[in-house]
């Protein structure tokens, strides 16, 4: 999805109101550096700013477009010699499990309906209720 590009309330305003200043008068002066010319050159500029943020957005989404199908190319990739290293030392090979796959005779195969996960409770939590009748008490 694209960044979305940016757009500036404020800059339109100005502009708006820089049209219709330069209505009253082109060479406006009202002091303090309030001039019509500079109020469009800072206009300008912020355009100018503008446009330029927005054209690194367009550029860092290409760069992330291309990242992406470069990843998926790595991913096929170390798929692919994965298997090759399977087929030309076999799947059970340790070299097979250098590469890093999980050689054949080392897979458990699971029962269907047997969840995965340990139903056993971990050696260091007792199962033994306090004298207060609050949850078992851990043991280190």
């Amino acid at each position: 999805m694209a960044r979305r590009k940016r757009t500036s309330v404020v800059l339109e305003r100005a502009v708006r109101r820089a049209a219709s200043i330069n209505s009253i008068d082109p060479r406006l002066d009202l002091g303090n550096g309030l001039t019509l010319p500079a109020f469009s050159s800072l206009i300008e500029t912020m355009r100018t700013k503008e446009n330029a943020y927005n054209s690194a957005l367009s550029s860092l989404d290409k760069l992330y477009r291309e990242m992406l199908e470069t990843e998926d190319e790595l991913g096929d990739m170390t798929e692919h010699m994965l298997m090759a290293v399977g087929t030309r030392y076999g799947k059970s090979s340790v070299e097979y499990g250098m590469a890093g796959g999980v050689p054949k005779n080392q897979r458990r195969k699971g029962l269907r309906g047997e969840s995965p996960i340990n139903d056993e409770q971990p050696s260091f939590v007792a199962n033994v209720e306090s004298k207060n009748g609050k949850k078992p008490a851990a043991t280190t």
